[in-house]
């Protein structure tokens, strides 16, 4: 196991009692494509919005292992809630790149305060007097529909060499919401659109997206608010897999019984477990290069292509759990095939994507960098 570098903070224990709220509500989230209120209270209180937030702020600054292990505990029974409860700690962090004055805009009145993140520079952002102005349509931002905040990134339009990419930072009731989340899995994040028009955010409110790539924090000497975005980026999007893929096996299990349990299917979940056990490894290998804060060349593309195999590794076995349950499996009230379509949406993130998140940087660490 690695080392946290972080106080405990009781997430891990609290996680437990959120694992099992989400999935008594697993169902009907995935039916209405919403976390039910109680829910995202329940993903408040346990801390995880607070987890990367300063203690100046009634933050706990806790470690990278210890929400790891929580998201993976909530994503055992509910992955969509895992998926936001991960993403509105992540989303914390990165907003720890504002100045002072926002952070105490943020969480002047208190740290439990959700933000969903559009990472993708897709807006558009001009210079004005005191700010900028901000216009721009963002898809797939997951827990909008509850979040207190927005995160977006945007692109200034012309002028000479590399484009100035900035994140802005955007209080609920600034921005309206589309809902166009449609996928068949991970129904409940509600990642849907987010459209700004021409909306004025004063300078204390945005960032070079260049600090959060590099992960050099000017306003925070917090180890978790320093740290590059390539080390931590996929563990933000397979902790939540890993946990749904534990689920899922808990989920089949409970159906290979009577005349199921042959010794075929015995050897598919015992397979499948073990390409799952693999993926957790992973998981807390990579939390434990980032708080221990080894962020060699080689280390940070290894935890790239460990996020993107364990993600691999997660398909494959929840492929191996269907087979094994058979028909039963797939019956609109098993959960088993929830998990299935969660785990086969969230897998497609880009993030979780061999040749746009692991291949270049991982190829050079076996063979070298390409020659000119």
């Amino acid at each position: 196991m690695p080392a946290d570098t972080g106080l405990d903070t009781e997430l891990t224990a609290a996680a437990e009692k959120v694992r099992i709220l989400a999935a008594q509500h697993a169902a009907e989230a995935d039916t209405t494509r919403k976390l039910t209120p109680d829910v995202v209270e329940a993903v408040r209180e346990a801390g995880f919005a607070r987890h990367f937030v300063g203690s100046r702020w009634g933050g706990t600054e806790g470690s990278f292992a210890e929400l790891s292990r929580a998201v993976m505990t909530v994503g055992e029974g509910c992955p969509a809630t895992a998926w936001c409860a991960s993403l509105s700690a992540y989303s914390a962090r990165f907003t720890s790149h504002l100045p002072e004055e926002g952070h105490r805009a943020i969480w002047g009145a208190g740290p439990d305060v959700i933000i969903a993140t559009a990472l993708m520079p897709v807006g558009r952002f001009a210079e004005a007097d005191g700010g900028w102005r901000l216009s721009g349509q963002w898809s797939y931002v997951s827990g909008i529909d509850f979040a207190d905040w927005a995160l977006l990134c945007a692109v200034l339009p012309g002028g000479d060499g590399p484009p100035r990419m900035r994140f802005f930072a955007l209080p609920s009731g600034s921005y309206t919401v589309r809902e166009t989340w449609d996928s068949i899995g991970m129904r409940a994040t509600a990642s849907h659109t987010v459209v700004v028009e021409d909306a004025f955010v004063p300078g204390h409110l945005s960032f070079d997206r260049a600090d959060m790539m590099t992960g050099r924090s000017a306003e925070s000497g917090l180890a978790s608010h320093n740290v590059p975005f390539q080390a931590v980026g996929g563990l933000t999007f397979i902790a939540p897999v890993v946990g749904a893929a534990v689920g899922a096996l808990n989920a089949c299990a409970a159906t290979v019984t009577g005349r199921r349990r042959t010794p075929g299917n015995e050897t598919k979940l015992v397979r499948a477990s073990g390409r799952i056990d693999s993926a957790r490894h992973l998981v807390e290998q990579n939390a434990e290069v980032i708080d221990g804060r080894s962020f060699t060349p080689e280390l940070m593309a290894r935890n790239e292509r460990n996020a993107t195999f364990a993600a691999e590794m997660v398909c494959e076995a929840v492929e191996l759990l269907m087979r094994a349950a058979g028909t039963s499996g797939l019956g609109e009230g098993q959960p088993l095939q929830r998990f299935w379509r969660d785990i086969t949406s969230a897998t497609s993130h880009v993030a979780l994507q061999y040749d746009t998140a692991a291949r270049k940087n991982y190829s050079a660490v076996l063979l070298g960098p390409e020659a000119a």
